[in-house]
């Protein structure tokens, strides 16, 4: 139902930030708990970070937590990723999905996907 696209990936040195944007169509957007997944070359979609619906609880992977951080601006219809100190092994696909619940690290209880924005930290 809803369609979510992502920007903001890129190039960057490492220890240097990008921020990652995640647009959605839904005017519903407020009631859709968010999360941010990556994918690298060879390896599993792994969980990155997740906020509920109200903007009141996150969750992190334990390796970006003090570097990452997700938020969301419901009038904007929007949720962003704040990532700083970056490292080479953060290399990966970046997804942005969505559900209707409480906020999760289970990839497969989110229903709706963006098409991913690639990023590349260089050592």
């Amino acid at each position: 139902q809803v369609q979510l696209v992502e920007s903001g990936g890129g190039l960057v040195q490492a220890g240097g930030s990008l921020r990652l944007s995640c647009a959605a169509s839904e005017r519903t957007f407020s009631n859709y708990a968010m999360g941010w997944f990556r994918q690298a070359p060879g390896k599993e979609r792994e969980f990155v970070a997740a906020i509920s619906w109200s903007g009141g609880t996150t969750y992190y992977k334990d390796s970006v937590k003090g570097r990452f951080t997700i938020s969301r601006d419901n009038a904007k219809n929007t949720v962003y990723l704040q990532m700083n100190s970056l490292k080479p092994e953060d290399t990966a696909v970046y997804y942005c999905a969505a559900r209707q619940g409480g906020s999760s690290w289970l990839d497969h209880l989110y229903d709706h996907w963006g098409q991913g924005t690639q990023v590349t930290v260089s050592s």
